[in-house]
């Protein structure tokens, strides 16, 4: 079995970190350079990098604070918020990022994943599904929403991930609206639902709350990574406390000393020409 990953995420509004329940991010929970620095520290095995605002505003990214949290670490860094082009893409490549996220543009001109995945490799491109349960579809069915949860489509979201591999792109990161912020664990059921149906690594994303969360999301849901702002932002459990849970529940797991940087993202010194 690959070693399952623990992914902490920085959800960028207005240059602060914020947190909330199903994006509301209301809650202030610190600079992302600093947070980003310390994660790298804890033996994070990546990071994300999310401007939630972009899409919505209909603006770029802010490349300048791309770069400064690129520049305090060495584990792979991934970005998104407000990409919409190859352009676009190239542009995080070039301030530090291993990985571009792709939602709100991909859902609408799918063909930007193949051009991108084409350009860049599918291992840079990542496919950012963010949807909410049918309350009254039974099997349950999912469905997308645009612009950080703020525009319903009629898109499903076991169907568009299937089309996205299809199209290039070589992971898939899965939001469940419903458990966003709630603590209250990730969507097992939409997560197998996915991953039972491509091939490419999925990760989980949307309601971590404990470790056991994070087991069961690997375990019952077939994640090949989990995850997880609020239980490491605020302190609930470090990294390194997950990474060791996940491994003695028999995961496998990559396990660092603290303090050792590891992993191998482009960062600022080894960026595309």
């Amino acid at each position: 079995m690959l070693t399952r990953r623990v992914i902490p995420c920085l959800d960028v509004k207005n240059g602060r970190n914020v947190r909330g329940v199903r994006f509301s991010a209301d809650i202030d929970a610190g600079d992302p350079v600093e947070l980003a620095a310390r994660y790298d520290r804890e033996g994070a095995d990546e990071l994300v990098f999310y401007d939630i605002t972009a899409s919505a505003e209909g603006r770029n990214i802010m490349v300048d604070l791309v770069e400064r949290v690129a520049s305090q670490v060495f584990i792979p860094l991934s970005v998104g918020g407000g990409v919409r082009t190859i352009d676009d893409m190239y542009l995080m490549l070039r301030s530090g990022a291993e990985k571009v996220s792709i939602n709100s543009a991909a859902h609408q001109d799918p063909d930007l994943i193949r051009a991108c995945a084409d350009r860049f490799g599918s291992q840079c491109v990542v496919l950012s599904i963010d949807a909410l349960r049918d309350s009254h579809s039974d099997p349950p069915t999912w469905t997308i929403y645009l612009n950080g949860g703020r525009v319903r489509t009629n898109l499903d979201a076991v169907e568009i991930a299937q089309r996205g591999q299809e199209l290039g792109a070589g992971e898939i990161v899965l939001n469940s609206i419903d458990a966003d912020g709630t603590r209250e664990g990730y969507d097992v059921e939409f997560l197998r639902a996915v991953t039972d149906a491509v091939s490419i690594p999925v990760i989980a994303s949307g309601g971590a709350g404990s470790l056991e969360h994070l087991r069961d999301a690997i375990t019952l849901g077939n994640a090949h990574a989990v995850l997880a702002a609020s239980i490491f932002h605020f302190g609930v459990y470090s990294v390194q406390e997950a990474k060791e849970f996940l491994a003695a529940a028999g995961i496998p797991t990559r396990l660092d000393p603290y303090g050792q940087p590891s992993g191998g993202g482009l960062g600022p010194h080894n960026r595309p020409s």
